[in-house]
């Protein structure tokens, strides 16, 4: 069951980053472009630095999706609804 609950939840964030993905990567790189045309000496994009990025972003939105799925997991329903 903790292994079905926290795999729920990494599935969801894996999804939700990938989305994010899609919408933030082509945003940073003509954000870039348009940064060129107000600042001397400024690349459009490093593909280096935005892999570095994108990948510890990543990192940090797992450990921050796993660590409490997994405790929410340990948890008995009926205890966590008396608490409330």
């Amino acid at each position: 069951m903790l292994r079905k609950v926290v795999m729920l939840a990494v599935i969801t964030a894996v999804v939700a980053a990938a989305a994010l993905w899609v919408i933030t990567i082509p945003a940073t790189i003509l954000a870039g472009y348009a940064m060129t045309t107000q600042l001397f000496g400024v690349k459009p994009y490093a593909p280096g630095i935005l892999l570095v990025t994108t990948v510890v972003l990543s990192l940090a939105a797992l450990v921050a999706t796993v660590l409490p799925a997994r405790k929410a997991a340990t948890l008995e329903p009926i205890r966590a609804l008396r608490t409330e």
